[in-house]
């Protein structure tokens, strides 16, 4: 998921006009499953792994696929929930889950497809028990990736988190820190810019991407997709979970095909979930 605009709010308030419209009976409505199904996405990966569906196997499937990208991820939920599209594939459940939550929206997962695993990176060492005493460790400050990062050292035994801390964890709530390490709040896209003033870094996939790192052979400790709460998901908004062309594209999405798309396009940088 990416920060950036990149759909204009004219845009925005022109789908939102056409819902309007489509609730008086018009063509197009939430409804209407006889058009176009209409999907919201980040340009990487999430656009990429629909395009692909859309050029290899929606035409088969007898699915008619539009993908619109959206780089600005805060859009896409309420496009979704007010039919500008038809269902959106960029975000997690915690993002969700909060989301819905501030924002009073009503989006539901309907499948999840992939996850950009989050990494330990460094330019200084070759493995995390390299590390030394009082090593600085930048992470995303943004409190789900911040968390998750956090969780990722726990998980991987370089640092221990309070019992039962949520998605919301920070540097406070760590209850044994061996090394002494000290922790760099940065924003997640800067994360991997910082690999040469700091020891090591915890990068979001999709940044790991953009800065050609390749989390399979260069994470010094990585994700695992099992069980994984961050698994990137396609949603629509609570009560289009049956519509057909849905249904469809949650099957393709899910395919064989698809699988062996990421594989071989994103060599670890994004993995699938199914």
């Amino acid at each position: 998921m990416r920060n950036t605009a990149k759909l204009t709010t004219a845009v925005l308030a022109a789908g939102a006009l056409t819902f309007g419209l489509s609730a008086c009976g018009s063509s197009g409505s939430a409804s209407d499953t006889s058009g176009p199904l209409v999907v919201a996405a980040s340009p990487t990966p999430h656009a990429e792994i629909l395009n692909y569906v859309k050029e290899h196997l929606a035409k088969k499937a007898g699915l008619d696929l539009e993908v619109k990208e959206f780089s600005d991820y805060t859009t896409q939920n309420p496009a979704t929930e007010d039919g500008s599209v038809d269902a959106n594939y960029f975000q997690n459940q915690p993002y969700l889950d909060d989301f819905n939550k501030k924002r009073g929206t009503h989006i539901v997962p309907v499948v999840t497809v992939h996850l950009e695993p989050l990494g330990l990176y460094s330019h200084k060492v070759k493995s995390a028990d390299a590390l030394k005493s009082g090593a600085t460790i930048a992470v995303p400050n943004d409190s789900v990736n911040e968390a998750r990062a956090l969780k990722l050292l726990d998980t991987n035994g370089i640092i221990t988190l309070k019992d039962g801390v949520g998605n919301e964890a920070t540097p406070a709530d760590i209850t044994k820190n061996p090394k002494n390490l000290k922790f760099k709040e940065l924003e997640a896209a800067q994360t991997p810019r910082s690999l040469d003033d700091v020891d090591a870094a915890v990068v979001n996939g999709n940044y790991a991407i953009e800065a050609d790192l390749k989390p399979a052979s260069d994470a010094l400790v990585l994700e695992s997709a099992k069980n994984n709460p961050y698994g990137n998901f396609l949603a629509v908004k609570d009560g289009n979970e049956d519509d057909p062309r849905v249904k469809k594209l949650a099957k393709l999405l899910t395919s064989a095909e698809v699988k062996k798309f990421i594989e071989d396009k994103y060599a670890g940088s994004v993995i699938a979930s199914f």
